[in-house]
């Protein structure tokens, strides 16, 4: 019985969150990083975002502090804020492209997370390679006291990009969502 609770609970939880897995990294400092495909989402404001009926996939990027070896002070688990996060889409069948610039999203899943919704450059059943590119603030969103330049330097994270092969989106695209 209790295996069939647990396994029930654990499938409903997955029906709500369906999302693809397209990598997982850890960068200094302390900072994780999920990359996802999920189903396609009604954004607001609608102008600044392609709007459902023209997109097929939500591309995300959530970037976390670790739960522990974190800088004094950063919240275990909290969003990593002011970060400059694009994705590269390219169809490995015909070489099409997509670019696409991250932005800070909430919801109550993931909570603060940096997504947008796409269109993929090829079939719903095609294979991607996906690239993320991650790159630090500009001094004019953020500034450092002297206690973390001692530390870190004037920077919160290095630039970074991630290549992810073979990536097959077709569950995502078909999945929907319940409004």
């Amino acid at each position: 019985m209790k295996r069939l609770i647990v396994f029930l609970i654990f499938t409903s939880i997955s029906v709500f969150s369906q999302e693809l897995i397209i990598g997982e990294e850890r960068v200094s400092p302390g900072i994780n990083i999920i990359f996802e495909g999920a189903i396609r989402d009604k954004i607001y404001p609608p102008n600044r975002h392609l709007d459902y009926e023209n997109s097929n996939v939500h591309i995300e990027a959530r970037v976390n502090w670790d739960y522990e070896n974190i800088p004094k002070g950063a919240p275990s688990g909290g969003f990593v804020a002011y970060l400059s996060i694009s994705a590269k889409i390219i169809n490995q069948k015909n070489d099409l492209k997509t670019f696409v610039d991250l932005v800070p999203h909430l919801n109550m899943i993931d909570n603060f997370h940096y997504a947008r919704n796409i269109y993929l450059p090829g079939g719903e059943d095609d294979i991607y390679t996906v690239e993320f590119y991650i790159n630090p603030p500009e001094s004019s969103d953020l500034a450092f006291h002297m206690d973390w330049t001692k530390i870190f330097g004037n920077k919160l994270i290095d630039n970074h990009t991630f290549i992810y092969k073979n990536i097959n989106f077709l569950e995502i695209v078909k999945g929907k969502r319940d409004y």
